[in-house]
This record gives C-alpha cells, structure tokens and sequence, in this order.
C-alpha cells in the first residue's frame, strides 16, 4: 500500500511573505499537495488578494477564500474600511516611538490569531497537517504586531496542535528572520514577486511611503536587485 502523502495550507495574502511560503510549500510536497486560503478581514482594498490569485494561478494550487470581515467591525484600524484613521506614512521604527510600548495603527486585532485558528478548521477538513504561515522578526519588532511573535507562535502551535488531535501544526519558515532573508529565500526558489502586492494602499501602483512598502523596499535593496512589481502591470 502506498503512503500517503503529507499536504500543507499555505495562508495566503499576495504579499512576499506568504507567497514565499506558498514557494516552499509546493518546492517542498508538490503542487498537488498544496492549497492556499485567502481570508479577507474588511480591508480597504482588495488588491492583495488579487494578488494571491495570480500567485496561486502561477503555482497551479487551489486558493480557497474565507471573509471575516464581521468580526472587525468594531475596530477602528487603519487598514479597515470603517477606520476613521489614516496609515501611516513612515516605518514602523518611527510609528513605534508614538504608541508607547502599544503595537502600530495598522496592527488589526489578533488576526494572526483568528487566522490561524480557521486555517485550522479548514486545514483538518482538506487532511492537511501542516500549515504555512509569513511572520517574521521584522513586524514582531518593538510589538509592532505582537501576533507575529515567537512567544504568538509557540503558543498558538501548541494549541493547534493538541486542539487538533495532533494531527496540525504551524510552520513560520521566517519566525526568526529578517525580510531580507525572506526575499534571499524566495530569489532562490523563484517567487514570482512581480505578482506580489504589499502597499497598505490600494491604488495602480504602491504608495512607497507605508511602513510596509518602506520594508518592502529595503528587503530587495539588500538583495542587490531591483523589486519586479514596480514595473509590472497588473491586470485583473
């Protein structure tokens, strides 16, 4: 009898960092044991999971999508539709020095948290034993977004696993590393970054000045090579 094989769900937004997930979980168990969750949360825009449509088109895996966006209603980040605030438009080291110890505007209450707890769900249902998740050191830093710590991490790998039966677990390929060393990574594999979409802003091309383009920025430039999706097209 032939064993079975193992499959990952790779949480997938359309941003470097789970698309480079999404690269190493097919490099890893095959394209036929991969499927890709893109779970809206009321966001301003929807050009991240765009994104994660093409990239899942590119790697030929199955992207599920999931809408939680009710559950947000009441919060009044940034990056939410409801949101009264601006994002804004500096890095997060600058962002940091304002919030006292608190984690940023654009930080959306525990959806790492709420997240990973449905991949779970869905994980199980699909006979999937690992799930692929992006965080990394870089957003962790200062509690920027304490949901991507390792103390989060550990926590919630742990829950899952034995919630799950000890059938599931977490897998943070970056938990420790810097964007950079996501970017060196994806290089290697050749993630279409060209698909990829980070901007907080949802208009033709990044804003460039959001903390998260300000990060996107520096990781390619420490790569010595240029970002790919700042010449590309995108078309719907």
């Amino acid at each position: 009898m032939a064993e079975k094989k193992e499959k990952a769900l790779v949480l997938c937004s359309g941003g470097i960092d789970s698309t480079t997930c999404l690269g190493m979980a097919v490099d890893k168990y095959g394209k036929e044991n991969v499927v890709a969750l893109s779970i809206s949360y009321g966001q301003k825009h929807d050009r991240e999971v765009k994104s994660a449509k093409k990239v899942c088109e590119f790697y030929g895996v199955e992207l599920y999508t999931l809408d939680l966006a009710k559950i947000f209603t009441y919060s009044n980040c940034s990056l939410l539709k409801g949101s009264e605030e601006e994002i804004p438009k500096e890095s997060y080291a600058e962002q940091l020095k304002e919030t006292d110890g608190k984690p940023v505007s654009t930080y959306v209450p525990f959806r790492n948290g709420l997240f990973l707890s449905s991949a779970a769900s869905f994980a199980l249902s699909k006979e999937c034993s690992v799930i692929y998740y992006g965080a990394h050191a870089d957003d962790a830093a200062g509690s920027a977004y304490p949901d991507c710590s390792t103390v989060f991490n550990d926590a919630m790998n742990k829950a899952i696993y034995e919630g799950s039966g000890k059938q599931l677990k977490i897998v943070a390929p970056f938990i420790n590393s810097h964007k950079a060393d996501v970017v060196k990574e994806g290089l290697r594999l050749g993630v279409p970054y060209k698909y990829t979409w980070s901007c907080y802003e949802g208009k033709d091309k990044p804003c460039g000045v959001c903390g998260t383009c300000i990060d996107r920025a520096e990781a390619f430039r420490l790569n010595g090579v240029p970002d790919p999706a700042l010449t590309y097209e995108f078309e719907d």
